[in-house]
């Protein structure tokens, strides 16, 4: 009875997806009617809305014919549903793009997360700048989702790359630091424990020192790429009240 049952269910949902298919093709309840009227049926009739009314009721037309309401609810359905999805490829930079690198793959793996609040990621990138020099830098990558163009980054066009205007910056061969605050962090330098952040959000801190536990609700993961020298991701899960 139950492969009997999902058979059923499964033809149910393909009838309605190619009802669905269907209904997009016509821009209105009439036009969807009209397509059902023959030429013998206007010859006879010699009344369009006539012949209308009679395929509404089953009269005339070919097969079973949706009433109004359900025509009408399914195309509002349909455009939605086709709203959605342009929505959020036009949001997510990653959308359709084919991503080669295990790190640009772990960005996109994580960009809807972080866009909508339920992540805050900070990523730690060690790399060589310009002038050969070794740099890192603590990114919060929310935020950077906000004021950069990630789509140069997920078409290989430029390299996401450490900024004095980072959570943490360091470069390494000339000794120089800077730390900043972000939306989403707080930056906690002068501590016995090491570098740690703070989420604004929830209050709870990340600890980025590798031997260490990296806070309640945050993982800790290395990624290895062929982009740069060193790169390690740490995902703090956002439970917000509802």
């Amino acid at each position: 009875r139950r492969p009997a049952a999902r058979m059923a269910a499964l033809e149910a949902d393909e009838a309605g997806a190619a009802l669905d298919h269907v209904i997009t093709q016509f821009n209105s309840y009439d036009d969807y009617l009209d397509s059902q009227i023959t030429t013998q049926d206007l010859f006879y009739l010699e009344n369009e809305e006539m012949a209308r009314q009679l395929v509404e009721l089953g009269f005339r037309g070919s097969g079973e014919v949706l009433k109004r309401e359900e025509f009408e609810a399914r195309k509002a359905a349909a455009e939605a549903s086709r709203l959605s999805e342009r929505t959020q490829q036009k949001t997510l930079s990653s959308a359709g793009k084919e991503l080669k690198d295990n790190f640009l793959k772990a960005l996109a793996e994580r960009e809807e997360a972080n866009r909508s609040g339920k992540m805050a990621s900070i990523i730690f990138i060690r790399d060589r700048n310009s002038r050969g020099q070794e740099v890192s830098a603590y990114i919060d990558y929310a935020h950077r989702l906000k004021v950069d163009e990630f789509e140069i980054y997920f078409n290989g066009k430029k390299k996401l790359f450490p900024r004095r205007t980072d959570l943490s910056f360091y470069n390494w061969d000339r000794n120089v630091t800077t730390s900043n605050a972000s939306p989403n962090y707080q930056v906690i330098a002068e501590n016995a424990c090491g570098l740690l952040f703070k989420n604004k959000c929830d209050r709870k801190i990340v600890n980025v020192d590798p031997k260490a536990y990296p806070g309640d609700s945050t993982t800790r993961t290395p990624i290895e790429t062929d982009l740069y020298l060193h790169v390690v991701i740490y995902d703090h899960i956002l439970r917000r009240k509802t």
